[in-house]
């Protein structure tokens, strides 16, 4: 799939808006600091990480603990 302008309206819309400045970044100051929300974010990443990772090990605890306790009982079938 081609990004950019295929049509003479749209290559007209890419020449009209080409210079247009429709934020301003440099200018506005962030209320939250950039640093600390990156921190934030690889901190709730980690925790989920790590809250999957132990999810698994308890799967695997209860599927073990599941599979020594389990007894089988062997069914006859009776032919008529």
């Amino acid at each position: 799939m081609a990004v950019g302008a295929r049509d003479y309206i749209d290559k007209l819309l890419v020449k009209k808006y080409a210079d247009e400045k429709v934020d301003n970044h440099d200018a506005m100051e962030s209320m939250v600091d950039p640093n600390k929300m990156l921190e934030a974010m690889n901190d709730v990443a980690a925790v989920q990480r790590n809250m999957f990772m132990l999810s698994q090990k308890l799967y695997y605890a209860c599927y073990a603990v599941n599979t020594k306790a389990a007894r089988y009982q062997k069914k006859e079938i009776n032919e008529s």
